[in-house]
Protein backbone atom coordinates (compact mmCIF):
# COMPACT_ATOMS: atom_id res chain seq x y z
CA UNK A 1 0.00 0.00 0.00
CA UNK A 2 1.67 3.43 -1.24
CA UNK A 3 1.98 6.05 1.66
CA UNK A 4 -0.71 9.28 1.42
CA UNK A 5 1.27 12.67 0.83
CA UNK A 6 0.59 15.76 1.97
CA UNK A 7 1.94 19.18 0.49
CA UNK A 8 2.85 22.14 2.54
CA UNK A 9 1.31 25.17 0.61
CA UNK A 10 3.31 27.68 2.96
CA UNK A 11 4.78 28.84 -0.85
CA UNK A 12 0.98 29.72 -1.27
CA UNK A 13 1.37 32.91 0.83
CA UNK A 14 4.59 33.66 0.03
CA UNK A 15 6.18 36.35 -2.55
CA UNK A 16 7.22 34.36 -5.72
CA UNK A 17 10.94 34.02 -5.24
CA UNK A 18 13.22 31.31 -6.65
CA UNK A 19 11.80 28.67 -3.95
CA UNK A 20 8.42 29.54 -4.31
CA UNK A 21 8.70 29.42 -8.01
CA UNK A 22 10.21 26.08 -7.66
CA UNK A 23 7.29 24.79 -5.85
CA UNK A 24 4.99 25.79 -8.21
CA UNK A 25 6.50 24.60 -11.40
CA UNK A 26 7.50 21.08 -10.09
CA UNK A 27 4.29 20.70 -8.34
CA UNK A 28 2.29 21.42 -11.55
CA UNK A 29 4.15 18.58 -13.18
CA UNK A 30 4.52 16.50 -10.40
CA UNK A 31 0.46 16.43 -10.66
CA UNK A 32 0.18 15.34 -13.98
CA UNK A 33 2.65 11.73 -13.31
CA UNK A 34 0.14 11.10 -10.56
CA UNK A 35 -1.49 7.70 -10.79
CA UNK A 36 -5.11 6.38 -9.86
CA UNK A 37 -3.22 4.84 -6.78
CA UNK A 38 -1.56 7.96 -5.54
CA UNK A 39 -3.05 9.82 -2.59
CA UNK A 40 -1.63 13.29 -2.60
CA UNK A 41 -2.96 16.55 -1.19
CA UNK A 42 -2.07 19.71 -0.10
CA UNK A 43 -2.75 21.60 2.81
CA UNK A 44 -4.16 25.47 1.90
CA UNK A 45 -4.15 28.16 4.50
CA UNK A 46 -7.56 30.04 4.97
CA UNK A 47 -5.26 33.29 3.75
CA UNK A 48 -3.69 31.74 0.89
CA UNK A 49 -2.79 34.54 -1.72
CA UNK A 50 -3.58 31.86 -5.01
CA UNK A 51 -5.11 28.47 -5.08
CA UNK A 52 -3.70 26.71 -7.70
CA UNK A 53 -6.19 24.10 -9.86
CA UNK A 54 -4.77 20.52 -10.08
CA UNK A 55 -6.06 17.93 -11.63
CA UNK A 56 -4.75 14.90 -9.17
CA UNK A 57 -3.58 16.73 -6.00
CA UNK A 58 -6.03 17.09 -3.66
CA UNK A 59 -6.99 20.91 -2.24
CA UNK A 60 -6.97 20.27 1.73
CA UNK A 61 -8.36 24.08 3.02
CA UNK A 62 -7.37 24.84 6.82
CA UNK A 63 -9.55 26.65 8.84
CA UNK A 64 -6.47 28.80 10.00
CA UNK A 65 -4.99 31.11 7.74
CA UNK A 66 -0.82 31.72 8.27
CA UNK A 67 -0.05 34.79 10.28
CA UNK A 68 3.10 33.08 11.37
CA UNK A 69 5.44 30.57 8.86
CA UNK A 70 7.61 29.23 12.09
CA UNK A 71 4.12 28.58 14.04
CA UNK A 72 2.86 27.26 10.86
CA UNK A 73 5.52 25.08 9.32
CA UNK A 74 6.54 23.16 12.61
CA UNK A 75 3.11 23.18 14.41
CA UNK A 76 0.15 23.23 12.03
CA UNK A 77 1.34 21.10 9.05
CA UNK A 78 2.39 19.03 11.60
CA UNK A 79 -0.77 18.24 13.28
CA UNK A 80 -2.41 18.27 10.03
CA UNK A 81 0.19 15.19 8.60
CA UNK A 82 -0.76 13.57 12.38
CA UNK A 83 -4.14 14.16 12.27
CA UNK A 84 -4.43 13.10 8.03
CA UNK A 85 -1.95 10.00 8.83
CA UNK A 86 0.23 11.15 5.57
CA UNK A 87 3.70 11.92 5.26
CA UNK A 88 4.66 15.39 4.79
CA UNK A 89 6.43 17.15 1.47
CA UNK A 90 7.90 20.49 2.41
CA UNK A 91 9.54 22.81 -0.30
CA UNK A 92 10.58 25.71 1.74
CA UNK A 93 13.85 24.63 3.45
CA UNK A 94 11.21 24.13 6.96
CA UNK A 95 9.17 21.31 7.96
CA UNK A 96 7.94 19.91 11.36
CA UNK A 97 9.76 18.77 14.29
CA UNK A 98 10.79 15.24 14.75
CA UNK A 99 9.24 12.45 13.14
CA UNK A 100 6.92 14.42 11.31
CA UNK A 101 9.18 15.81 9.01
CA UNK A 102 8.56 13.76 6.22
CA UNK A 103 10.33 14.06 2.53
CA UNK A 104 11.74 18.26 2.99
CA UNK A 105 14.12 20.36 1.23
CA UNK A 106 17.01 22.28 2.19
CA UNK A 107 18.13 24.45 -1.22
CA UNK A 108 21.19 25.34 0.66
CA UNK A 109 22.98 25.79 4.16
CA UNK A 110 23.53 29.50 3.76
CA UNK A 111 23.13 30.72 7.76
CA UNK A 112 25.81 27.74 8.74
CA UNK A 113 28.21 28.21 5.39
CA UNK A 114 28.15 31.89 5.86
CA UNK A 115 27.31 33.06 9.25
CA UNK A 116 29.22 36.16 9.20
CA UNK A 117 26.90 37.28 6.72
CA UNK A 118 23.87 37.52 9.51
CA UNK A 119 24.64 40.82 11.39
CA UNK A 120 22.02 42.45 12.54
CA UNK A 121 19.68 41.65 15.44
CA UNK A 122 17.28 40.50 12.55
CA UNK A 123 19.63 38.58 10.70
CA UNK A 124 21.09 36.93 13.87
CA UNK A 125 17.25 35.30 14.76
CA UNK A 126 16.79 34.47 10.76
CA UNK A 127 20.16 32.08 11.37
CA UNK A 128 18.96 30.68 14.15
CA UNK A 129 15.87 29.97 12.45
CA UNK A 130 17.50 28.49 9.50
CA UNK A 131 19.97 26.37 11.41
CA UNK A 132 16.97 24.76 13.56
CA UNK A 133 15.14 23.75 10.28
CA UNK A 134 18.51 22.02 8.35
CA UNK A 135 19.31 20.40 11.53
CA UNK A 136 15.56 18.84 12.15
CA UNK A 137 15.32 18.05 8.59
CA UNK A 138 19.14 16.63 8.36
CA UNK A 139 18.32 14.21 11.43
CA UNK A 140 14.95 13.56 11.20
CA UNK A 141 13.03 13.75 7.55
CA UNK A 142 12.23 10.36 5.53
CA UNK A 143 14.62 12.37 2.45
CA UNK A 144 16.25 15.05 2.59
CA UNK A 145 15.89 16.26 -1.00
CA UNK A 146 18.23 19.32 -2.32
CA UNK A 147 18.86 20.92 -5.52
CA UNK A 148 22.57 20.50 -6.69
CA UNK A 149 25.54 18.06 -5.85
CA UNK A 150 27.26 21.28 -4.50
CA UNK A 151 24.26 21.32 -1.69
CA UNK A 152 24.35 17.81 -0.95
CA UNK A 153 27.88 17.93 0.14
CA UNK A 154 27.65 20.78 1.86
CA UNK A 155 24.88 19.40 3.62
CA UNK A 156 26.37 15.58 4.35
CA UNK A 157 29.37 17.31 5.27
CA UNK A 158 27.76 19.75 8.02
CA UNK A 159 24.97 16.77 9.53
CA UNK A 160 26.57 13.54 8.57
CA UNK A 161 23.71 12.84 6.13
CA UNK A 162 23.76 8.99 4.70
CA UNK A 163 24.08 9.30 0.92
CA UNK A 164 21.13 6.92 0.78
CA UNK A 165 18.87 9.48 2.81
CA UNK A 166 19.45 12.56 0.19
CA UNK A 167 18.49 12.65 -3.40
CA UNK A 168 19.24 16.04 -5.88
CA UNK A 169 16.09 17.13 -7.31
CA UNK A 170 17.49 20.56 -9.63
CA UNK A 171 15.59 23.67 -10.70
CA UNK A 172 14.40 24.18 -14.34
CA UNK A 173 13.69 27.34 -16.43
CA UNK A 174 10.48 26.53 -18.10
CA UNK A 175 8.19 29.09 -16.87
CA UNK A 176 9.92 31.59 -19.16
CA UNK A 177 8.52 30.09 -22.07
CA UNK A 178 5.12 31.61 -20.89
CA UNK A 179 6.71 35.01 -20.51
CA UNK A 180 6.62 37.41 -22.92
CA UNK A 181 8.89 39.85 -23.43
CA UNK A 182 7.96 43.52 -22.35
CA UNK A 183 9.83 45.99 -24.08
CA UNK A 184 8.54 48.98 -22.24
CA UNK A 185 11.47 49.20 -20.06
CA UNK A 186 13.22 50.93 -22.03
CA UNK A 187 11.02 53.60 -22.10
CA UNK A 188 11.18 53.86 -18.57
CA UNK A 189 14.98 54.04 -18.59
CA UNK A 190 16.22 55.67 -21.87
CA UNK A 191 19.84 55.01 -20.63
CA UNK A 192 19.65 51.43 -21.26
CA UNK A 193 20.44 50.93 -24.86
CA UNK A 194 19.66 47.96 -25.64
CA UNK A 195 23.13 44.96 -26.33
CA UNK A 196 24.88 47.94 -24.72
CA UNK A 197 24.82 47.08 -20.95
CA UNK A 198 25.14 44.46 -18.80
CA UNK A 199 22.15 43.12 -16.20
CA UNK A 200 21.96 41.23 -13.08
CA UNK A 201 19.87 40.46 -11.24
CA UNK A 202 18.92 39.13 -7.50
CA UNK A 203 17.18 39.61 -4.16
CA UNK A 204 20.15 42.17 -3.33
CA UNK A 205 20.75 39.87 -0.66
CA UNK A 206 24.59 40.03 0.47
CA UNK A 207 25.57 36.40 -0.98
CA UNK A 208 24.53 37.84 -4.08
CA UNK A 209 27.63 40.13 -4.30
CA UNK A 210 26.93 43.56 -5.45
CA UNK A 211 30.44 44.73 -3.76
CA UNK A 212 31.74 42.89 -6.79
CA UNK A 213 29.31 45.05 -9.26
CA UNK A 214 30.42 48.44 -7.18
CA UNK A 215 33.91 47.68 -7.61
CA UNK A 216 34.06 46.76 -11.21
CA UNK A 217 31.64 49.78 -12.49
CA UNK A 218 33.91 52.35 -10.64
CA UNK A 219 36.99 51.16 -12.15
CA UNK A 220 35.34 50.82 -15.71
CA UNK A 221 32.92 54.17 -15.72
CA UNK A 222 32.14 53.45 -19.62
CA UNK A 223 30.51 50.05 -18.79
CA UNK A 224 27.26 50.46 -18.19
CA UNK A 225 25.14 48.39 -15.41
CA UNK A 226 21.78 47.23 -15.06
CA UNK A 227 20.21 46.23 -11.53
CA UNK A 228 17.34 44.70 -10.86
CA UNK A 229 16.26 43.03 -7.58
CA UNK A 230 13.74 43.64 -4.29
CA UNK A 231 15.48 44.19 -1.02
CA UNK A 232 14.33 41.54 1.60
CA UNK A 233 14.21 42.73 4.91
CA UNK A 234 17.17 42.28 7.28
CA UNK A 235 19.19 40.67 4.57
CA UNK A 236 19.73 43.99 2.82
CA UNK A 237 23.77 44.60 0.98
CA UNK A 238 25.27 47.36 2.54
CA UNK A 239 26.72 48.53 -1.43
CA UNK A 240 23.31 49.24 -2.33
CA UNK A 241 23.54 53.11 -1.22
CA UNK A 242 26.79 53.11 -3.09
CA UNK A 243 25.10 51.85 -6.51
CA UNK A 244 22.84 54.49 -5.94
CA UNK A 245 25.59 57.04 -6.20
CA UNK A 246 27.02 55.68 -9.53
CA UNK A 247 26.26 57.00 -12.73
CA UNK A 248 26.85 54.20 -14.71
CA UNK A 249 24.60 52.13 -12.87
CA UNK A 250 20.52 51.76 -13.49
CA UNK A 251 19.09 50.59 -10.18
CA UNK A 252 15.72 49.27 -11.64
CA UNK A 253 14.44 47.58 -8.21
CA UNK A 254 11.16 45.62 -8.67
CA UNK A 255 10.87 44.77 -11.98
CA UNK A 256 8.25 42.24 -13.59
CA UNK A 257 9.31 38.81 -15.21
CA UNK A 258 8.15 40.28 -18.90
CA UNK A 259 10.54 42.99 -18.27
CA UNK A 260 13.27 41.12 -16.96
CA UNK A 261 12.70 38.89 -20.12
CA UNK A 262 13.34 41.94 -22.49
CA UNK A 263 16.63 43.19 -20.19
CA UNK A 264 18.01 39.66 -20.62
CA UNK A 265 17.40 39.15 -24.17
CA UNK A 266 18.51 42.62 -24.85
CA UNK A 267 22.05 43.07 -22.70
CA UNK A 268 25.38 42.40 -23.44
CA UNK A 269 25.62 39.76 -21.03
CA UNK A 270 23.68 38.65 -17.96
CA UNK A 271 26.13 38.96 -14.81
CA UNK A 272 25.68 37.12 -11.48
CA UNK A 273 28.89 37.29 -9.62
CA UNK A 274 27.11 36.03 -6.52
CA UNK A 275 29.23 33.83 -3.91
CA UNK A 276 26.54 31.05 -2.73
CA UNK A 277 24.10 29.58 -4.34
CA UNK A 278 22.53 26.15 -3.77
CA UNK A 279 21.50 26.73 -7.94
CA UNK A 280 21.16 30.17 -9.17
CA UNK A 281 18.06 29.66 -11.43
CA UNK A 282 18.91 33.71 -13.05
CA UNK A 283 21.61 32.36 -15.65
CA UNK A 284 19.48 29.37 -16.96
CA UNK A 285 16.50 31.86 -17.54
CA UNK A 286 18.91 33.97 -19.46
CA UNK A 287 20.25 31.28 -21.02
CA UNK A 288 17.08 30.36 -22.75
CA UNK A 289 16.38 33.57 -24.01
CA UNK A 290 19.70 33.57 -25.77
CA UNK A 291 22.12 35.85 -23.37
CA UNK A 292 25.33 35.05 -22.57
CA UNK A 293 26.41 34.89 -18.94
CA UNK A 294 29.23 35.69 -16.79
CA UNK A 295 29.02 33.59 -13.43
CA UNK A 296 31.37 33.58 -10.42
CA UNK A 297 33.09 30.60 -10.93
CA UNK A 298 31.80 29.55 -7.28
CA UNK A 299 29.58 26.93 -4.88
CA UNK A 300 27.10 25.25 -7.54
CA UNK A 301 27.69 27.41 -10.38
CA UNK A 302 30.23 25.95 -12.27
CA UNK A 303 28.43 22.79 -11.55
CA UNK A 304 25.34 24.10 -13.27
CA UNK A 305 26.47 25.62 -16.04
CA UNK A 306 29.77 24.03 -17.08
CA UNK A 307 31.07 24.88 -20.65
CA UNK A 308 27.89 27.41 -21.08
CA UNK A 309 29.26 30.02 -18.95
CA UNK A 310 31.97 32.76 -18.62
CA UNK A 311 33.75 32.81 -15.41
CA UNK A 312 34.61 35.23 -12.64
CA UNK A 313 36.21 35.39 -9.74
CA UNK A 314 33.48 36.47 -6.95
CA UNK A 315 36.37 37.70 -4.77
CA UNK A 316 38.49 39.78 -7.69
CA UNK A 317 37.00 42.61 -9.74
CA UNK A 318 40.29 42.98 -11.14
CA UNK A 319 39.24 41.89 -14.96
CA UNK A 320 37.79 43.11 -18.10
CA UNK A 321 33.92 41.68 -19.21
CA UNK A 322 34.57 42.96 -22.72
CA UNK A 323 37.97 41.04 -22.92
CA UNK A 324 36.53 37.76 -21.39
CA UNK A 325 33.00 37.64 -23.68
CA UNK A 326 35.38 38.42 -26.37
CA UNK A 327 37.74 35.73 -25.84
CA UNK A 328 35.71 32.62 -24.35
CA UNK A 329 33.85 31.16 -27.25
CA UNK A 330 30.59 28.97 -26.22
CA UNK A 331 29.08 26.76 -28.48
CA UNK A 332 25.78 26.19 -28.79
CA UNK A 333 25.54 22.79 -28.14
CA UNK A 334 27.10 23.40 -24.34
CA UNK A 335 23.58 25.63 -23.70
CA UNK A 336 21.48 22.85 -25.26
CA UNK A 337 22.66 21.00 -22.97
CA UNK A 338 22.31 22.68 -19.84
CA UNK A 339 19.07 23.81 -21.04
CA UNK A 340 17.69 20.23 -21.70
CA UNK A 341 19.00 18.63 -18.21
CA UNK A 342 17.83 21.48 -15.87
CA UNK A 343 13.93 21.73 -16.25
CA UNK A 344 10.95 21.31 -14.36
CA UNK A 345 10.18 18.15 -16.02
CA UNK A 346 12.73 16.17 -14.90
CA UNK A 347 12.82 17.13 -11.60
CA UNK A 348 8.86 16.37 -11.02
CA UNK A 349 9.93 12.99 -13.10
CA UNK A 350 12.66 12.68 -10.14
CA UNK A 351 10.91 13.60 -7.27
CA UNK A 352 7.95 11.04 -8.27
CA UNK A 353 10.24 8.47 -8.36
CA UNK A 354 11.94 9.29 -4.84
CA UNK A 355 8.33 9.14 -2.72
CA UNK A 356 6.03 6.58 -5.21
CA UNK A 357 9.21 4.13 -6.72
CA UNK A 358 11.30 2.80 -3.95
Amino acid sequence: MQEKLLINGNFLNRNLTGIERFSFEVLARFDSLLKAADDVSILVSANAKFIPQYKNIKILKSKKGISSFPKWDLFEFKKACKKNKTQGLSFSNTAPLGKYCGYAFIHDIYAVDFPEDFTSKKEKLIKLYCKLNYKNIARNAKKVLTVSLFSKKQIQNAYKVEDSKIEVIPNGWEHFLNVKEDDSIFEKYPDLKKGSFYFTLGSLQKRKNLKWIVQYAKNHSDEKFAISGKVISGLESQEISELKNLQNVTLLGYVSDEEVKALMKNCKAFVFPSYYEGFGIPPLEALSVGARIIVAKSASLPEIYGEAAVYIDDQNPDCNLNELLKNTKISDTKVKEVLEKYTYQNAAEKLYKVIFEK
